[in-house]
């Protein structure tokens, strides 16, 4: 199942680059950035720094869906964090399990974006479990490049 046809809160930020890139250099750019994302949000969850553990995490599934996006697109991925948005311009395939990750981790960059908005505390049960979900998320996508 494709990710929410139709659904495209970003309409007009979500612009591609019309230059054509060096897709192989830029596929290599976003996903070594990923790798060191996760290893960052691995060593802030062992540091307990929750909040911006996860922050990182999602950072980690957002330039792996980036690499994606240069791929399907040979362009430079657009200019936004929605992990769904992107899985839909690279036009991944993705199980409903999946497509419920991407959608459900977003809260995760705006919690690192703006800690003075209204959110659930992190605790280190949840920060722990995230964290994996996302690892797999980044190795599952991965794998699919």
């Amino acid at each position: 199942m494709g990710v929410g046809k139709g659904f495209s809160p970003f309409v007009g930020h979500d612009i591609i680059s019309e230059s054509p890139v060096d897709v192989q250099k830029q596929i290599a750019y976003w996903t070594n950035g990923s790798e060191e994302d996760l290893d960052a949000a691995r060593d802030l969850l062992r540091q307990k720094h929750y909040r911006h553990s996860m922050f990182f995490a999602h950072l980690a599934i957002e330039k792996i869906l980036k690499a994606h996006v240069v791929k399907k697109t040979k362009r430079m991925p657009p200019k936004i964090h929605n992990l769904a948005r992107l899985a839909e311009i690279a036009e991944l395939k993705l199980d409903e399990a999946r497509t419920r990750i991407l959608l459900e981790f977003d809260v995760y960059q705006l919690a690192g974006r703006y800690p003075d908005s209204a959110q659930a505390k992190i605790d280190v049960k949840t920060a722990t479990r995230e964290f994996s979900t996302a690892e797999g998320m980044v190795e599952w996508l991965r794998n699919q490049l």
